[in-house]
């Protein structure tokens, strides 16, 4: 199915992600899910193949092939761990922020190091008292000559204890133009990390807290200006974030129908394959659709983004619907094994429990279907698609027509 959107490269890399996922990946998710503790060494490996720096272009060392490769090397990832999906999603969510405000300074001292490996990227927004509520956050970053001063703690933040630059959005005024955004090498002082908990799901990713005290940074690290903080959280949200989680979902929800198809096909009950039997072949035909529509939705929206066509209401759809389905998908999976789905040597409860990791980061699906009623209602606030298209858009030589 999705053939349509890409070519031959976009095969040869899903093939290639996919046969490092199986040879690299797979034999290790045993021992993320012991170990319940970040794993730095296989970030890294993985950070090493370029695959970071997809959206990133030639000039600065990246592959320039867009978001329509960025969604196939998060979604292969995710079918064998969703954890490494989402290592991969968060540093790339870390890239958009340099991409989208970067100065050429910036992109210069950064982006090579990116898509070298060398440098994992975050972004740094949420609070614990504000939550997704981004101008209600209380960090504070204050003017002291050619430096700023940040205080205050971030939460929630992806790839927070194997990162190297933060990208982070703290106030530096009052109301919607009080927001700034900075970026702080991860052994700046006065940085440190808080204790990394463990978690539901996604054993060996981390999204742990950062902690701000009296910590310096100078002038010429502020991502655009004064008062852009938000627009870099929002933009970065929108057209990379939701895309994003809408592959990490994607890949889980692929390997929650391969794992019951194969499972179902091989079980025997009543004298004939499970799979036979109505009720069951009903779970897996609801599975097959969603999994068709879920592919659809995002395929479609990300490449309207690498066209630079307005997309914001299609990536907030992808989002909604990529997450709302594998969940759904997650439980028929778990009834079609039944007591069997529980038991931790089968990976379908590590699938369950992944799956709701992709629920509240870039807002729940309430805060994606008030954005979808604005739409419908021709109330929203413009499009970040439109308003970064050049910076969005896919290299010309990468661009592959509908076939």
């Amino acid at each position: 199915m999705t053939d349509v959107f890409g070519d031959g490269r976009h095969q040869r890399l899903r093939e290639e992600v996919r046969g490092f996922a199986l040879r690299e990946v797979r034999p290790r998710v045993s021992m993320m899910e012991r170990r319940r503790r970040v794993d730095h060494d296989l970030s890294r490996l993985i950070a090493e193949q370029g695959w970071i720096g997809v959206t990133v272009d030639r000039d600065h060392g990246g592959m320039g092939l867009g978001h329509l490769a960025k969604t196939i090397i998060i979604e292969e990832l995710s079918r064998v761990s969703g954890a490494m999906g989402a290592m991969v999603q968060a540093s790339q969510l870390g890239v958009a922020k340099i991409l989208h405000f970067g100065d050429e300074a910036q992109r210069a001292a950064w982006l090579p190091e990116v898509t070298a490996g060398r440098c994992l990227p975050t972004i740094a927004v949420t609070e614990y008292g504000s939550g997704g509520h981004v101008l209600g956050m209380d960090s504070t970053a204050v003017r002291d000559g050619d430096e700023y001063v940040l205080n205050g703690r971030k939460v929630f933040v992806g790839n927070s204890h194997v990162g190297d630059l933060h990208g982070v959005v703290v106030r530096t005024g009052p109301g919607t133009k009080g927001l700034s955004a900075f970026l702080v090498e991860s052994d700046r002082p006065g940085l440190s990390l808080g204790r990394y908990e463990g978690t539901l799901g996604l054993h060996g990713f981390s999204f742990g807290e950062l902690v701000f005290e009296d910590c310096r940074v100078p002038a010429a690290n502020m991502l655009g200006g004064e008062g852009d903080g938000l627009a870099v959280a929002y933009s970065s949200s929108v057209l990379y974030g939701r895309a994003n989680l809408a592959a990490v979902a994607l890949g889980i929800h692929r390997a929650l129908v391969e794992e019951s198809s194969d499972y179902a096909s091989r079980l025997r009950r009543y004298g004939r394959p499970l799979c036979e039997v109505p009720s069951v072949k009903l779970k897996l035909g609801r599975m097959q659709s969603r999994l068709m529509m879920a592919t659809l939705s995002l395929y479609h929206a990300v490449s309207l983004l690498d066209r630079g066509l307005p997309c914001d209401h299609e990536l907030i759809n992808a989002k909604f619907v990529n997450v709302e389905f594998a969940l759904d998908t997650a439980r028929d999976a778990m009834e079609i094994h039944a007591a069997r789905g529980l038991c931790t040597d089968l990976p379908i409860e590590r699938f369950l429990r992944d799956a709701h990791h992709i629920f509240a980061p870039a807002g729940t699906g309430d805060v994606q279907l008030l954005r979808l009623g604005e739409a419908a209602l021709g109330t929203d606030k413009g499009q970040w698609s439109e308003r970064l298209a050049d910076r969005v858009r896919a290299s010309p030589e990468s661009l592959t027509s509908v076939r």
